[in-house]
């Protein structure tokens, strides 16, 4: 009994040159779209974090302005009163929003020091579509 081999040849792509390069320019134009919109999606997302570390700072500033009238006003109670007791008690109240004001700016720093701004997704897709055109060339 003889064993008959049978061989395939792949199909080949039946599109002329000139469609072969209008469909590359169309999906490299459509890739780019989607690179653009995905690098405009990544850097919104970051501009909220960065935006809401930015309102923990102003937050942050503003109670140490209102620390700074505090001590200004335990000054005042304290020349006017040297011998009173009342300024202790501005001063007080003054060290503890110093020291609250304090927590919240460098909380904020912190989180703002840590907020890595590169849209990575978008350049780690970009290098892939890099060489999907790389290989789509050769």
């Amino acid at each position: 009994m003889a064993q008959q081999q049978v061989t395939t040849t792949p199909a080949k792509d039946e599109r002329s040159l000139g469609e072969l390069f209008s469909d590359l320019a169309s999906e490299t134009s459509n890739l780019v779209k989607q690179e653009v919109s995905l690098a405009q999606t990544e850097m919104t997302q970051k501009a909220v974090k960065v935006g809401k570390n930015v309102g923990f700072l102003v937050v942050g500033g503003a109670v140490g302005y209102a620390a700074l009238l505090s001590f200004i006003a335990a000054l005042i109670i304290g020349l006017g009163n040297l011998l009173d007791n009342y300024w202790l008690a501005a001063l007080i109240v003054g060290v503890v929003i110093a020291i609250a004001a304090v927590v919240l700016i460098l909380s904020a720093i912190s989180a703002l020091k840590n907020t890595q701004l590169t849209p990575t997704q978008t350049v780690e897709t970009i290098k892939e579509d890099a060489q999907w055109l790389k290989d789509q060339m050769n």
